[in-house]
């Protein structure tokens, strides 16, 4: 027998997809319902590794915690890895597959992969009681409908509803709502079941009247309205993966995860002193969610820089991973930022280089598959040789650090030659310049408060890190805020009748519908 199923569209890219399908997860596995998420596909740099060493998008991964299940390829069978404006690497079922400009992806390549993606949704609805698909941005683009496998493509392909999500907060929903249906074609429309609004802010008795409105104009109802929550929002996936410079976590939520940190202002820190962390914003960054642990912390304050004037004060520096290792160390030497973080180096001031940071600082660069620019010289910080292999490393390493347990996940090119220095964890570090290729390593609480003492004490700061922050608690408390949003502001009743039984029959069509 085959499981429920809703396919989360949006009027626009970020309108709420991802927290909304993550939301709607949290309040069905809390009734009962054994869920899975779902995206055909994703383009992002923040990616995620499973346990069987598939490489996902973050945001599938924390849709499976939402879910209470472990990830797996089949809940994203492709994920596209921008390199750049025109090209990007393609994922299929957790594995690099190759490298497609655009034009040649949706030109064939995108059209050839629907057989994939509606197989690993048939498995998952074969599995579970629902499953929860999101859509990427707007399912009216009509330049790129003949070709789509994420939207309307896999609604009409397995038969899903399709709800479609609007961010009120821009402006202009009614718009877009309408709009959105009414450049689909007569086929398409025959799945949009309804709408819901997403970010409203003040009375909602003034907004019905236009829902009302929307009803009649369509044939559509609106399944909700959710208020606007400062710090929601689940690991970024979209765009190429470059959070705003100098954006700083002092605000509401966290640098990108914007939720990670509890709805209130950032708590005082336990000691005397805050410790503040900046993170080379460098081009193509990749799991910049690196830092949202860091972030967490009371009295920890990370921001984006990309200046050197900026690193001054910085009592950590963290150059995190890329997309494009030789690209963000050029970028590093155009902007000044390569000399400032070799003086750092020198001065014994902490300095943390993860995945292609780590490769960054070491003596040099062979690489012929990411820049195929040949041999490149590093910052030369570190005593490490990396050599770019064809073949990419996807794994879960376990182990320990400053005398606790870490788990992390690897997903890179490069292979590392370490020569000298003290090992750290894959890495090595040399006086206060540490190394690793593992991400996510921070999520790990006594290993984060650790390595915050010993950054502390190099800095010259009187911070103590927090006794209690479990950044994973922090994550379940997140979760469970999306799922309330949707219990107590969306019509549940009439969404499981939506999952369990299709948009419903006879929605009128709404002209002009698509272009031929």
């Amino acid at each position: 027998m085959t499981g429920g199923g809703l396919l989360v569209a949006g009027t626009t890219s970020d309108a709420g997809k991802s927290v909304v399908t993550a939301g709607i997860c949290r309040w069905l596995v809390r009734q009962g319902v054994k869920v899975a998420p779902f995206k055909a596909q994703n383009m992002s740099l923040n990616s995620f590794v499973t346990k069987e060493g598939a490489e996902i998008g973050r945001a599938q991964a924390m849709q499976a915690q939402a879910c209470r299940v472990e990830p797996t390829a089949l809940m994203n069978p492709v994920l596209l890895k921008p390199g750049g404006e025109r090209s990007s690497q393609v994922v299929l079922l957790g594995k690099p597959v190759g490298e497609l400009s655009a034009r040649g992806y949706h030109g064939g390549r995108q059209q050839q992969l629907l057989g994939t993606v509606l197989d690993c949704l048939e498995q998952l609805r074969g599995t579970y009681d629902a499953v929860i698909c999101e859509g990427a941005g707007s399912p009216a683009e009509i330049n790129l409908r003949r070709t789509d496998i994420v939207n309307m493509g896999i609604a009409r392909g397995a038969g899903l509803p399709v709800l479609v999500v609007g961010d009120i907060d821009r402006g202009g929903v009614f718009a877009s709502f309408f709009g959105t249906v009414a450049l689909l074609s007569r086929e398409d429309q025959s799945c949009v079941a309804g709408f819901l609004v997403n970010k409203f802010r003040g009375d909602v008795s003034l907004l019905e009247p236009g829902l009302d409105m929307l009803l009649g104009l369509t044939g559509r109802r609106t399944y909700g309205v959710l208020p606007f929550r400062h710090g929601l929002g689940i690991d970024e996936e979209d765009g190429m993966g470059v959070p705003p410079a100098r954006a700083e976590s002092r605000a509401w939520g966290s640098v990108s995860l914007r939720g990670t940190v509890r709805e209130s202002v950032v708590a005082p820190p336990v000691g005397e002193d805050v410790l503040r962390v900046a993170v080379c914003a460098v081009p193509l960054m990749s799991n910049f969610t690196d830092v949202d642990a860091l972030a967490a912390e009371p009295g920890v304050v990370v921001r984006f820089v990309d200046r050197p004037e900026e690193l001054a004060d910085a009592d950590l520096v963290i150059v995190p991973g890329t997309r494009g290792t030789v690209r963000a160390l050029e970028w590093l030497r155009e902007r000044g930022l390569a000399d400032a973080l070799v003086r750092r180096a020198a001065e014994q001031r902490p300095v943390l280089g993860i995945c292609g940071g780590f490769q960054i600082l070491g003596e040099h660069i062979e690489d012929d598959v990411e820049s195929r620019r040949g041999h490149v010289e590093g910052l030369g910080v570190l005593p490490v040789r990396v050599r770019f292999a064809r073949e990419k490393t996807l794994t879960r390493p376990e182990g320990e650090a400053l005398g606790e347990r870490v788990e992390g996940y690897e997903i890179h090119h490069g292979v590392a030659d370490v020569t000298g220095g003290t090992p750290f964890l894959d890495g090595c570090r040399v006086g206060q310049t540490w190394g690793t290729h593992w991400h996510g390593s921070l999520e790990s609480d006594g290993f984060r408060r650790a390595f915050l003492r010993e950054v502390a004490a190099a800095a010259g700061r009187r911070f103590v890190p927090a006794p209690d922050t479990s950044f994973a608690a922090l994550r379940e408390e997140q979760l469970d805020r999306l799922g309330d949003l949707i219990e107590q502001h969306a019509d549940t009743d009439a969404l499981w009748r939506l999952i369990e039984s299709g948009a419903p029959r006879g929605l009128p069509f709404i002209p002009p519908g698509a272009p031929a």
